[in-house]
């Protein structure tokens, strides 16, 4: 297999990356790890981690993991020592995040039942760092089916941004900000 190709995961592999996920985004804690200032833990340490906790992974299935995640959810530092989730972190870390004046319309996915109070109180963050937007109506589409019976809710972004509202790009291209008032957000359903 050539470098850099993408494969489809295994379930094995499906699992174990679920499991980082975990990890890295809320419970480092779960394997005895801590996370650095910025959100990275020591490959070592990790693997360690899951190894004693009762997963099987080396280096090798890690590297793979990575590389076969469709979403971007993870990289190394430069020197290939350190892992880290890019965002939807639970826990206070500095993800470092570009500012960007987004594209005119960003979408949220998520679940009709949320429609009330979204209406009310406009897209919290919740328990993240973030609140998460797609670029797109089929990414959107896709978190919300996670979430339930999804509805995907329009972000007059570029409004929001000229009026003062920050906007960060992760580096696996999910477009991020601090809260989504009401004023700003439309669906098909009003």
């Amino acid at each position: 297999m050539k470098l850099g190709a993408k494969t489809t995961m295994s379930n094995e592999h499906k699992r174990l990356s679920k499991f980082i996920s975990l990890v890295l985004r809320h419970k480092p804690e779960k394997i005895g790890i801590t996370l650095d200032e910025f959100g990275y833990a020591d490959i070592n340490d990790l693997i360690n981690g899951i190894n004693a906790s009762g997963g099987t992974i080396d280096l090798d299935i890690l590297q793979t993991i990575v590389k076969d995640d469709k979403k971007g959810r993870y990289s190394f530092n430069e020197t290939m020592t350190k892992i880290r989730a890019n965002q939807g972190h639970s826990i206070e870390v500095k993800v470092s995040l570009r500012e960007i004046a987004p594209q005119e319309y960003l979408y949220h996915g998520t679940a009709i039942q949320s429609l009330a109070d979204i209406k009310l109180n406009g897209i919290k963050k919740m328990n993240r760092l973030y609140v998460h937007l797609s670029e797109n109506e089929e990414t959107a589409l896709q978190v919300g089916k996670r979430h339930g019976e999804p509805i995907i809710l329009k972000i007059d972004s570029q409004r929001m941004y000229e009026d003062g509202y920050k906007f960060y790009l992760s580096e696996n291209h999910v477009w991020l900000a601090e809260f989504v008032p009401t004023e700003y957000i439309t669906n098909d359903k009003q």
